[in-house]
């Protein structure tokens, strides 16, 4: 069984999928049938990466200024912790 969607457009959007389905040859319907395809397929896909390809393009983006951080990390906390204690 197939069901209706109401949606209220803007009238730029509207005129672009008018010219859109004119230009294809296909129904207003089927361009926004396959749009919400396609925003549904985008979205499922973005959920489905794992937190790393989330944060991929963070890592590395935030210097700290402490050029030996990753191998004195335990050296660099305790100061810290000593000066702010």
């Amino acid at each position: 069984m197939q069901s209706q969607l109401t949606v209220r457009l803007p009238n730029s959007l509207d005129k672009e999928i008018k010219s859109f389905a004119k230009k294809f040859h296909i129904k207003r319907s089927d361009v926004a049938r396959m749009a919400l395809q396609k925003f549904l397929e985008e979205f499922q896909r973005e959920n489905e990466k794992k937190p790393y390809d989330k944060a991929k393009n963070l890592i590395g983006s935030v210097s700290s200024g402490i050029s030996d951080l990753g191998e004195s990390h335990r050296k660099h906390l305790l100061r810290q912790f000593r000066k702010n204690a």
